[in-house]
């Protein structure tokens, strides 16, 4: 079991006392014209935390760690620091601040965290607010760090169909039916459909309503989320979304509910359906009846 110390979602009050105790960087992931009408104090501003694409291929997956080590090292992550990253609400930015959460993981990083409940979270607890723009200090990101592994890629999955690996999709019911290709769009991914043989739980019901604004559920919670879907904590995992937000979302309440396999597939929908030679299922997923055994002929 996680302690207070070592869970990675906190509270408003609690993240108070971590910014009162030792260093942090406190990460805003929502785009810069809502940062800027108010944002907790002392927080920088990050969007590209949700709006990076990422391919699976090695120059892919450099590039992406190249990228953040630039941006994460900018905002002053030096290793030392506790990097805390919220968005409005957990319910509204599609997961946008555990994608910071898992990205910082895959990067080997020692101390990440997500505010529960988010911006509204910390509203709803009458907290203080800014609409001062932070200058953080820059830092040398550590590039050293050994990566987790968390992370994916497209033969990873591919070689997954069929086996015993559960394919976990976690997007909205109309790209989960095939009815859509993504949330930017019906049409903005060339393909519709979803993972040959996934099961799908919709990344929502991982959350729960509160006073201050959706929250993650408790892990007994998410654990009988997933059985509802006959997936259980001993499972190997293999999640994916989009583009990876809502996927983030989905790894962060299963780590804190103890599923001890999981991993992503960063690319997610918008690099798999961009490959015509990777099998998908369309259409709706009906349930198919089981054959009745025939009936045997007297003799």
């Amino acid at each position: 079991m996680s302690t207070d110390s070592d869970a990675v979602l906190i509270s408003p009050t609690q993240l108070q006392a971590l910014q009162a105790a030792e260093p942090v960087v406190l990460i805003d992931t929502r785009d810069a014209d809502t940062y800027a009408l108010g944002h907790i104090p002392g927080a920088v501003n990050l969007r590209e935390t949700f709006t990076y694409l990422a391919t699976s291929s090695p120059e892919g997956l450099q590039e992406l760690k190249d990228t953040f080590a630039a941006h994460l090292g900018a905002i002053g992550l030096s290793g030392a620091e506790t990097a805390v990253f919220y968005e409005d609400a957990l319910n509204s930015g599609y997961g946008q601040s555990c994608r910071g959460y898992y990205l910082l993981t895959w990067l080997g990083y020692p101390k990440v965290k997500v505010l529960n409940g988010g911006y509204s979270a910390w509203k709803a607890a009458e907290l203080p607010v800014s609409t001062e723009a932070v200058m953080p200090t820059p830092a040398i990101f550590p590039t050293t760090l050994a990566t987790a592994d968390v992370m994916l890629t497209k033969d990873d999955v591919a070689e997954a169909l069929g086996t015993d690996t559960v394919l976990l999709d976690v997007r909205d019911v109309d790209e989960w039916i095939g009815e859509s290709s993504s949330p930017y769009g019906k049409d903005f991914a060339p393909r519709k459909g979803r993972l040959p043989g996934a099961k799908w739980v919709e990344w929502y019901r991982f959350m729960k309503p509160s006073p201050q604004g959706p929250v993650f559920k408790s892990p007994d919670e998410v654990r009988a989320e997933c059985a509802t879907a006959g997936i259980a904590p001993s499972d190997t995992v293999y999640l994916y979304c989009f583009k990876g937000a809502r996927a983030s979302n989905t790894f962060l309440a299963l780590k804190q509910a103890g599923f001890a396999d999981v991993r992503m597939y960063f690319g997610s929908w918008n690099e798999w359906s961009r490959d015509d030679k990777l099998p998908i299922e369309s259409g709706l997923p009906l349930l198919r009846p089981a054959r009745k055994p025939a009936l045997a002929l007297a003799a």
